[in-house]
């Protein structure tokens, strides 16, 4: 069975940037990057918000410079996913594909999050063409353009007054004749003049070319069909950390978020880290993942040095 110091569970900024860290402290970083190298992140086209960079990065081009630069300091990055996890002793067994096992002295979990979407085919057709999961990533894009938000919590809510500043006309597509959202949200929307809410109202399709999104076909609840014109098409209906496979071990809240110990990156089992989207429900940008990548890399030195 293979030892390793210290073992990165994810493939994306988080991941990436705690191997960085980690290979700089010298002790020697072994990553699985997951099924999705890269992370989240290279399902957007240009990231415009990632400091370095005055006339935006190509988020694939990003990605891959900075697991490079992992590599180079010599981070062992692999494919594969984890399969399987024993969190009660140290060292921790993980299994990689139901196959590979390992034993590691410490465990960064940087599994991400993934954004929840209506389960369209035309939705993923259009995902990085006009279809989003982020609009503090993308918005900027459909500057003075009309673009369409699905949900009615308070994250919908948030992402439409966010996108209400950059586009001309935003619309809420809401399932319900009311918001879900906190009265505090809910005023915030009905103060903002170029909003409307779309009651009672499920899409049926996102309608594009080669483009990109042209607009949506919508259904209301008495059966009328219709269709609005828009560029951008918004889900804010939620985020699922991937974090179920340690949840048995590692605690998490409602929603099953990592709870971490206060400023640190320390889950509640010593030697455990998480970094990144799987303990971050608020913020969710690629820097301040790659942050708590570098804070778990180092707290993961700590320990070990302890």
């Amino acid at each position: 069975m293979e030892k390793v110091k210290c073992l990165i569970v994810g493939g994306g900024p988080a991941g990436y940037t705690a191997a960085i860290y980690a290979a700089r402290a010298a002790i020697s970083p072994v990553l699985y990057e997951g099924l999705e190298p890269g992370g989240q992140l290279t399902t957007t086209t240009v990231v415009e918000n990632f400091p370095g960079f005055p006339n935006g990065v190509d988020a694939n081009a990003l990605m891959t410079d900075i697991r490079s630069q992992a590599v180079r300091l010599g981070a062992d990055i692999r494919r594969g996913s984890v399969s399987a996890a024993d969190l009660s002793s140290r060292p921790f067994k993980i299994t990689i594909d139901g196959q590979t096992e390992l034993e590691a002295e410490t465990l960064i979990i940087a599994t991400g999050a993934t954004a929840k979407y209506l389960g369209l085919p035309s939705e993923q057709k259009f995902r990085g063409l006009g279809v989003s999961a982020c609009a503090t990533c993308d918005g900027f894009f459909y500057r003075r353009k009309d673009v369409a938000v699905v949900g009615g919590g308070d994250t919908a809510c948030e992402e439409a007054t966010y996108l209400a500043g950059l586009c001309n006309k935003v619309y809420m597509i809401v399932r319900r004749d009311v918001l879900r959202a906190s009265a505090a949200m809910q005023e915030r929307v009905a103060n903002t003049p170029n909003i409307e809410i779309l009651w009672n109202c499920n899409t049926r399709e996102v309608l594009g070319d080669s483009s990109g999104v042209t607009g949506a076909r919508l259904e209301r609840k008495d059966g009328e069909v219709f269709d609005i014109k828009i560029d951008g098409f918004f889900l804010a209906i939620g985020h699922h950390p991937q974090s179920d496979l340690f949840a048995r071990w590692i605690k998490t809240d409602e929603a099953g978020y990592i709870i971490t110990d206060g400023r640190s990156s320390a889950t509640n089992v010593e030697g455990v880290f998480a970094a990144g989207d799987v303990q971050d429900p608020h913020y969710r940008q690629a820097i301040t993942a790659a942050a708590s990548g570098c804070r778990a890399a180092l707290d993961a030195e700590k320990f070990l040095k302890r």
